[in-house]
């Protein structure tokens, strides 16, 4: 019990030191408080982020890597029954209590939500007609990014982000922090939506199912630290398979195109849910199937997109959810997490330069490909050990 408590504290230290970590990245032209005692902390975290950035990089893999370890004995721990549920749902929400206030510090994709949404409460305009560069005078402009483009995604996310908006006030402190606490939850809404199924479908299974989900760094980072509206659509589209487990088609569907109406891909999942549910029953599928064909599903629109978009971390969260309703594997598990980390990587040669040019574009290819490639190799390689040694 001393060993896990000292596991589960250095865990805990981790986070804070991500949570830390991430106001070395608050854009310079960006300040929360007019208090000279937080603008002196701020610019010393800047000053860590923007001027020494070597440092910064070191740290940032420092945090990185034992966030992984932690990550792995967690899994370990779960595969093994030596951690409860109660246990789990405390490092999840201990994740979550100290990450929701944090700088979304890998990611500008938060302000552009807030903006979208003040367009409609504040300008009483319509931000599929205007964009942030029509409003040259806005103090957000100052440290936003892609102020050229239109709102570029569906009529649902303004359903749930406009309210949040109307509650700020105008106020950017707080509307900053409604945003995030709002769309983190969804983090913590899909990993109890997975605990459901896997409860339903696989209960010996549970406790891994959130280990692995909901303590994910790449998970973490891109819900709760920079929260993606990623996570949103992934909530919904997870609820969509709920409801079909529990026999309600139309419940399913309606999730689906509300997901659908956040970002497009998940539309795809209508397939396997309509072929899973389908009345005529020609076509049996287990639920391991029915979950292997969402994850190919999911998978064929990520490829897809990246024959339009570039690479980003957080596409990872359309695939992640459908992979952890999957019976424990050592390959999948390895893969995912090879991937995870060398998607989160790819932050790197940002960090320690401060651009995307030069060496930063190959390095970003190199991780992404090499990273997942070296942990599927020990997976393969751990196995044939085994065999030899049996």
């Amino acid at each position: 019990m001393t060993k896990l408590r000292l596991l589960f504290s250095s865990y805990i230290l981790t986070l804070a030191a991500l949570f830390l970590y991430s106001l070395t990245q608050i854009d310079l032209s960006l300040t929360f408080s007019k208090l000279s005692i937080w603008q002196t902390i701020e610019k010393s975290f800047q000053y860590i982020g923007y001027y020494n950035r070597p440092l910064s990089t070191e740290i940032f893999l420092i945090i990185l890597a034992s966030l992984f370890i932690h990550y792995f004995v967690f899994i370990y721990l779960a595969i093994k029954k030596r951690i409860s549920r109660r246990q789990a749902w405390f490092l999840i929400l201990a994740g979550f209590v100290a990450l929701v206030f944090s700088y979304n510090a890998f990611s500008y994709d938060l302000f552009n939500y807030i903006f979208d949404a003040k367009i409609i409460t504040y300008y009483h305009l319509n931000p599929y007609l205007f964009k942030a560069l029509d409003f040259p005078n806005d103090p957000m402009l100052s440290f936003m990014r892609w102020t050229h483009r239109y709102y570029p995604y569906g009529p649902a996310w303004l359903f749930l982000t406009t309210p949040i908006s109307f509650i700020g006030l105008n106020i950017f402190s707080l509307t900053f922090f409604l945003f995030k606490i709002f769309i983190s939850g969804f983090f913590l809404g899909t990993v109890y939506l997975i605990e459901k199924i896997v409860k339903k479908v696989s209960p010996e299974n549970e406790i891994y199912a959130l280990v692995f989900f909901g303590l994910s760094p790449l998970v973490l980072i891109e819900s709760v630290v920079s929260v993606h509206n990623d996570i949103v659509m992934m909530f919904f589209a997870v609820l969509g398979l709920y409801f079909v487990l529990n026999k309600k088609l139309i419940f399913s569907i309606i999730a689906i195109i509300f997901s659908y109406f956040i970002k497009e891909v998940t539309i795809l999942l209508l397939f396997p849910i309509l072929i899973f549910q389908n009345p005529i029953k020609k076509i049996s599928l287990s639920l391991e199937n029915f979950f292997r064909i969402c994850v190919l599903t999911m998978i064929a629109g990520f490829v897809y997109a990246l024959t339009k978009l570039e690479v980003q971390p957080w596409y990872f969260l359309w695939i992640f959810p459908f992979i952890s309703l999957l019976k424990p594997n050592r390959y999948i598990f390895l893969l995912t997490s090879g991937v995870s980390l060398g998607l989160l990587l790819r932050y790197t040669p940002f960090l320690y330069q401060g651009d995307w040019n030069g060496a930063a574009i190959p390095i970003k290819l190199y991780v992404s490909i090499i990273t997942p490639a070296i942990f599927l190799m020990m997976g393969l390689m751990w196995g044939v050990l085994r065999k030899i040694r049996a």
